[in-house]
Formats: C-alpha cells, structure tokens, sequence
C-alpha cells in the first residue's frame, strides 16, 4: 500500500472548503504571536540590557523568524487536518494544541516576568510537545511534520540561549 492509499487526499470537490480551516490556524497562530508581542513589548530594552552569549542573535530577527514560523505551524496543522475527520487526527491536535500553548507561555515568563529557569523549563517542555507533534503528523502527513523542522530547530536554538541567559543573568 503507497502512503497515498493509506492517507488519501482530501476529495477535490472538499479541497476549497479547506481554505477558511486555513485562515483559522493561521488567525490562530497570529494570535499567539500578538499576546507574545503583547507580553515582550518592552523585550527589545529588556533583551539589550541581558548578558548573552557572544552567539545570541541581535533583537531585531526575532519578529521575522517568528513571522515566517508560525506560518509554518499553520500549514502543517493544515495539511494533517484538511480532509480528515477530526476523531482521525485527535492525537496530532492534542500535540499541535500543546506545543502551542507552551509556545504562548514562554514569552511572559521570559521578558515579563523575568522567569528565566521557569522560561528554560517550559521551553524543554515545549521542545517535548514539539517532538510528539512532528512523530504524530508524520504518521499523517510526512511533508507536515518536515515543515515543523525549522521550528524545532528554531526552539533548540531558543532553548540554549534561555538556559545561556538563565546562567548569565542569575
């Protein structure tokens, strides 16, 4: 059996019924993205005043990289769900819904609250959660869990530089 015999895609008549569930996940991600500048809004003053490792990006290449992302995290869920009952991919989205709730919770903790082992924790756990959603969107949609890859890459690389500014700082 091809992976197209064990994962059909969408029927064609059903295909343009698909693109309001797009704009959804990617309202959805956007918002993420909005109540984490909501939370950072004085990160650029914050993020400047921080020791940081000679390696840590300048202030200014966070929005693009996560601008470019969370598109990313829209159009997997996209491809996973498009077509597909929701009882079909019940463990995708309770991995995709996971890592980004962890996602939004990294932000208040790190610029707002100034939490940064707490920050560190909740970045391991989203870098979890980020793991168990690209094994599940595989096992769907292979092409959707590969769009994932610069995002975990993204948040490894976020990881280190929490747990270098969390030794740094402290």
């Amino acid at each position: 059996m091809t992976h197209t015999e064990r994962h059909p895609l969408p029927h064609p008549r059903r295909e343009g019924a698909s693109w309001p569930l797009l704009l959804l996940l990617l309202g959805l991600c956007y918002a993420v993205a909005a109540l984490g500048a909501v939370a950072a809004a004085d990160a650029g003053d914050a993020y400047a005043a921080l020791e940081r490792p000679a390696w840590a990006p300048p202030g200014w290449l966070f929005g693009p990289v996560w601008t470019v992302l969370y598109a990313t995290i829209a159009v997997a869920a996209w491809l996973v769900l498009r077509g597909r009952p929701l009882t079909a991919v019940r463990p995708q989205l309770a991995w995709w819904g996971a890592q980004l709730v962890l996602n939004l919770a990294w932000t208040p903790l790190f610029f707002a609250a100034g939490r940064y082992g707490l920050a560190f924790l909740d970045i391991c756990l989203l870098l979890a959660a980020l793991a168990g959603t690209l094994a599940t969107f595989a096992r769907v949609h292979r092409p959707a869990a590969l769009l994932l890859v610069p995002y975990a890459l993204w948040v490894s690389y976020a990881a280190a530089l929490n747990l270098a500014i969390w030794r740094l700082d402290t």
